[in-house]
This record gives C-alpha cells, sequence and structure tokens, in this order.
C-alpha cells in the first residue's frame, strides 16, 4: 500500500511538472511569435538599429578603460613623473573621452532615428491592419481601444524599443566590463561586489515586480478615459442641452484619479529604487576606502591610482545596475502596451476575398435565399430569420419596421460587411462570399442615418464617392440631392470647409451631401439607411424623383420611418422581429397586412392632427 501512494505521489508530480513545462513553453512560443510581430515593422530601420548597438559597444568599452589609464597616471605622478608624461596621458585621456562622447552622440542618433522609425512603422501596419477589419473584428475592440492602441501603447513600445537597443545593451555590458576590471586593478578589493551586485539585483527585481501589476492596469484604465473623452466630445450639444456639465466632469474626475491612484501606487513602489541605490553606493565608497586605505598604508599592496579606479568601477557597477531594474520597470510597463497591440496585429480579418475572386457585379439585382444571420454566435437569437427575397434590377424598393425589427441588419448583408449564419445572398446573380470585396462594394453604395463627413472641403468630401469627378458633375449630384442650393449659399460655395464631423452644417444639409456623394458612385445598389430622416417631406420626394431620373437603372433600397417616403416603391418591405412579417405595393398592404395599416393611419392622422 506504501509502494503504491509513494508511485502516485511521484506520478502525480511528473504529471505537474510536466503540465507546467508545457504552459511554459506554450507561453514562451507565444511571447516569440509576439515580437516577431512587433520587430517585423523594424524593417528599413535594421541599419540604425545595429549602428547604434556597435557604437553603443564602443561607448562602454572606453568608458572602462578611462579609470585604467587614469588610475596609471595617478601612480606616475605619485612616484614623480615628468610634466611630459602626465601632458601625453592627459592627451590620451582627452582623445578617449572625446571619442567616447562621438560613439554616445552618434549611438544617441542612430537609436532615435530607430525607434521613431519603428513607431511609424508599427502605427502604420496597426492602421492598415484596422483598414482591413470587418464589423465583426471591430465589434470585438472599442473605438477608444483601438486609439489608445495606436498612440499611447506605441509610444509605449518604441521608448521600450529606445531602451533597449540603448541602455539595455550598454548597462550589462558596462556591469561586466567594470567587473572584469575591478578584479585585474584591485584584486580581493573587488570582493565588495560579490555582496552589492546580488542584493542590489535582488531588491530592484522585487521593486519592479510589485510594480508590474499597478502598471498594467493603467492601460486598461486609459481606455476609459479616452471613452469618456470622445463621449463629451462627441456629444457636447447633448451635454449642454442637460446642463449635465458637472456630471461628466465628475466621471471623468474619476476615470482620471483611478489613472492617477495607479499611478501613484506604482511609482511609491519604484521610488524604492534609490534607496537601495544609495545603500549600495556608500556600503562600496566605506568598504573600498576602508579596506584600501588599509591595504595602502599597512600593507603597500594597493596604490593610489587603483583605490580611485575602485571607486570609479564601483559607481559604474551600481549604475548599471540601477538603469537595468528602471528598463525592466520600462519594459514591464510595456509589455501589457506589446500584448495590447498584437492583439491587434494577430487579429485576423473575418472577411476576406477569395481566391480567382469575381471582379465585376453584373447588375443590381438581389436575392436572399434562406438566410439567417445573428451578429455573434454566441448570440442567443438570430437577428433574421428565414428571409427569401427577390429584388430584381432597378427596382426601388422600401423597408419599413419598428426599431430592432431587423431593416439595417438586411441590408448590411449586401455589401458583405457581414456574413449570412445560414443561406445565402446573390448580387448580380452571384453569391457576394464569390466576389472581390472591393469589387462588390464599388458597386454597392450605403448613405447612413448617421452620416459622417470628414475634415475638408465640400468638394473634398464628395469626391469620396468618385475621385476624378469634375466639377460640373459634382454640382448635378448636389442638384439631384436638393443640396446644390444652400451650398451655393456659402461665401465659399463648394470650397466650404468642413469642420470634423460636420459640426457646421445641419443634420438635413449633411444627409443632402452624403446622398450626392453616393450619387456620384453610380452604383448598381443605392441603400438608404433611414438617410433621409431629417429632411421635409417635400425635399425627400424631390430626391425620390431625382433617383428615378437620374440613376433609373439602379437598385434603390429605402429604408424609412415614414411611409410617405415609400408609398411610391415598387416593392415595400414590413419587417418585423427580424423577419418579413408582409411584402407588397402600398395598397396591396394597406389591404391585407395589419402593421403597415396601422403605421399608416398613425401617421396619416398625426399629419391631419397637425394641420
Amino acid at each position: 500500500m506504501f509502494t503504491f501512494h509513494f508511485l502516485d505521489f511521484i506520478l502525480n508530480i511528473s504529471y505537474n511538472y510536466r503540465v507546467k513545462i508545457t504552459k511554459y513553453a506554450a507561453c514562451r512560443q507565444k511571447g516569440e511569435f509576439m515580437f516577431k510581430r512587433l520587430l517585423g515593422s523594424v524593417r528599413e530601420f535594421k541599419k540604425p538599429t545595429v549602428l547604434t548597438l556597435i557604437f553603443i559597444t564602443c561607448e562602454a568599452i572606453i568608458e572602462t578603460l578611462i579609470p585604467f589609464i587614469t588610475a596609471g597616471l595617478v601612480n606616475e605622478i605619485q612616484r614623480g613623473a615628468e610634466l611630459s608624461e602626465v601632458i601625453k596621458m592627459g592627451i590620451v585621456l582627452a582623445a578617449m573621452a572625446f571619442a567616447s562622447l562621438a560613439c554616445g552622440g552618434i549611438a544617441g542618433y542612430c537609436c532615435a532615428k530607430a525607434s521613431s522609425g519603428f513607431a511609424r512603422n508599427l502605427r502604420h501596419d496597426l492602421y492598415g491592419r484596422i483598414g482591413a477589419f470587418s464589423f465583426e473584428n471591430v465589434d470585438k475592440f472599442s473605438s477608444t481601444s483601438l486609439v489608445t492602441r495606436m498612440t499611447t501603447d506605441v509610444q509605449n513600445v518604441q521608448m521600450s524599443y529606445m531602451m533597449v537597443i540603448r541602455t539595455a545593451i550598454r548597462s550589462p555590458l558596462m556591469l561586466i566590463f567594470s567587473v572584469v576590471m575591478a578584479f585585474v586593478m584591485g584584486g580581493t578589493l573587488a570582493m565588495t561586489f560579490v555582496v552589492i551586485i546580488p542584493v542590489l539585483a535582488v531588491g530592484l527585481w522585487l521593486v519592479g515586480k510589485k510594480a508590474m501589476p499597478a502598471f498594467r492596469s493603467v492601460f486598461r484604465k486609459y481606455d476609459h478615459l479616452n471613452e469618456s473623452i470622445e463621449e463629451n466630445v462627441r456629444g457636447m450639444r447633448v451635454v449642454k442641452g442637460f446642463s449635465r456639465e458637472e456630471y461628466e466632469k465628475q466621471k471623468f474626475g474619476a476615470a482620471a484619479e483611478n489613472i492617477r491612484g495607479d499611478f501613484t501606487r506604482a511609482e511609491r513602489i519604484v521610488a524604492w529604487n534609490r534607496p537601495i541605490m544609495q545603500f549600495c553606493l556608500y556600503f562600496n565608497m566605506i568598504f573600498v576606502l576602508l579596506i584600501g586605505s588599509r591595504l595602502i598604508i599597512s600593507v603597500g599592496e594597493l596604490g593610489v591610482g587603483e583605490l580611485s579606479a575602485m571607486l570609479t568601477y564601483g559607481m559604474q557597477v551600481l549604475m548599471s545596475l540601477m538603469m537595468l531594474s528602471m528598463i525592466y520597470v520600462i519594459l514591464t510597463m510595456s509589455a501589457e502596451s506589446m500584448k495590447r497591440i498584437d492583439e491587434v496585429l494577430r487579429e485576423e480579418p473575418s472577411l476576406a476575398s477569395p481566391e480567382d475572386a469575381v471582379m465585376a457585379v453584373a447588375d443590381g439585382s438581389i436575392d436572399f435565399d434562406g438566410v439567417n444571420f445573428k451578429y455573434s454566435a454566441k448570440a442567443k437569437r438570430n437577428a433574421l430569420s428565414n428571409i427569401d427575397l427577390h429584388i430584381a434590377s432597378g427596382m426601388t424598393v422600401g423597408v419599413i419596421g419598428g426599431t430592432g425589427s431587423g431593416k439595417s441588419s438586411l441590408v448590411q448583408l449586401i455589401p458583405r460587411l457581414y456574413d449570412v449564419t445560414e443561406g445565402r445572398v446573390r448580387v448580380g446573380g452571384v453569391d457576394v462570399r464569390e466576389y472581390d470585396l472591393e469589387a462588390l462594394r464599388d458597386a454597392v453604395a450605403m448613405v447612413l442615418q448617421k452620416n459622417l463627413l470628414f475634415s475638408g472641403t465640400i468638394k473634398e468630401n464628395l469626391r469620396w464617392g468618385n475621385p476624378d469627378a469634375t466639377d460640373e458633375e459634382l454640382i448635378e449630384a448636389c442638384r439631384l440631392a436638393q443640396a446644390d442650393e444652400f451650398v451655393s449659399s456659402f461665401p465659399d460655395g463648394y470650397d466650404t470647409y468642413i469642420e470634423q464631423g460636420g459640426t457646421n452644417v445641419s443634420g438635413g444639409q449633411k444627409q443632402r451631401l452624403c446622398i450626392a456623394r453616393a450619387l456620384l458612385k453610380k452604383p448598381k445598389i443605392l441603400i438608404l439607411d433611414d438617410s433621409t430622416s431629417a429632411v421635409d417631406t417635400k425635399t425627400d420626394a424631390q430626391i425620390r424623383a431625382g433617383f428615378r431620373s437620374f440613376i433609373p437603372e439602379t437598385t434603390k433600397i429605402i429604408i424609412a420611418q415614414r411611409v410617405a417616403s415609400v408609398e411610391d416603391a415598387d416593392l415595400i418591405l414590413v419587417m418585423e422581429n427580424g423577419a418579413v412579417a408582409a411584402a407588397g405595393k402600398h395598397d396591396e398592404l394597406i389591404a391585407s397586412c395589419e402593421i403597415y395599416r396601422e403605421i399608416h393611419a398613425q401617421q396619416t392622422k398625426g399629419g391631419a392632427d397637425h394641420e
């Protein structure tokens, strides 16, 4: 029985050991992949990186030789050396000091160039990766988190890279060279380093280890702080309209206070670096002076030059260890940033163009064949269920329904912003998953309710639809979108500058400019997702009339809350709970669909009461 339990104990230990080794190997492999991905952004800045390492090594060698030469000079002076010999040695020391300074300066220049270039490439790679993301990928990261990763996190990694290629190479070299030279010159006196190096190394390691959790939590809280700032800037009118400035200040203050608290705790721990360093420094000075003086006076085994050199090497050793501890803290801070950046770099876009993709969309016909869709595999219910539709090219289709009925989800499948969960969506008779993504999306133009205009002139914003559009084409598109009149009223006309987010134009003006931008694309399918909600019914009717004359062959899908916006459509879809509750023309739905009839009655009654 005892033997059985003993063997079981040994097997358990062996199993746990293997599990730990496996986990360690997996973590190590994951870390290696992360570093490879990040270092892939160095690219053309490998040369300044290598030059930094070379010149830093030269600087470290020269700096450790200077105390050796100085010690020899002091001993020569003590023995009564001639002035000419002192001058020669002085010139040699001056030349070495200048060479050390030159090596340090060149290394600093190369290091700055390498680290700044690395950060630039890293931001470029992150931005390109984010640009390739589908909506499903973007949903995993908040916009504020992505901004933090491209700014604060990249800055931390840049600082880390700069420290690694410069200080993290210089400090170990200085430490090794100084200890070796100390033993060469001081003999048994150098045993002081056997005591102080382990004490300082362990002390600084413990400081870094204790500070690590606080630094890790800071960067996650930066996301919440940036989110508060973004919400306040974008929703400034709402905040002021409800007089909630004090509340928002308190919310921002709480987020800032959380970050301050974490940094304070971390810095309080890191502050122990200095007293530990001072203790080791003074211990070394006392030991060297006490023992060294005895060796000089009583035994005569040591010269004054060697004693001064030992003090210098002691300072170099301690400063090297101090710098290594600071590097450890900075790397600890940037480790979380590295992980956050790597999360974006290794995120694979969920949507991609297939091999041998179809490069041209034949027409604007749309087919939904047994489509079911949900936004996440974890979602408990479908956003769309059992959708079967056929829309011929050139048709005008109205989509109406309550909030959350699936209207926007339906149209987002057409340009393949998301993939269906079951079934298929065909455009021009071809499954959207067989198209080249760029070719498909070039054939589909979407105008959203929450339209976005970019900083720049009206012309620059309109040419997002067609970069090669002439001024005449811009004006024609704006006339059809009923935007030319108000644009022409601006002092600078089409050269009027649009502020960030389009804050210097009204909601209705913004919608009409976005419609004009979509018309310039001359798409095979035009989708208006409640994008005329901010314009009056007369302007809405004029815009739809412009569609019929300007793009008669384009399939037009109009999502609206107003029956008046869709009643003249060739086909009207009534959505409810993610399904098509009814489909038909206006008169047919009035006669057969209770939901449509109620919406029409409520809006008609409201209009009559208003009149």
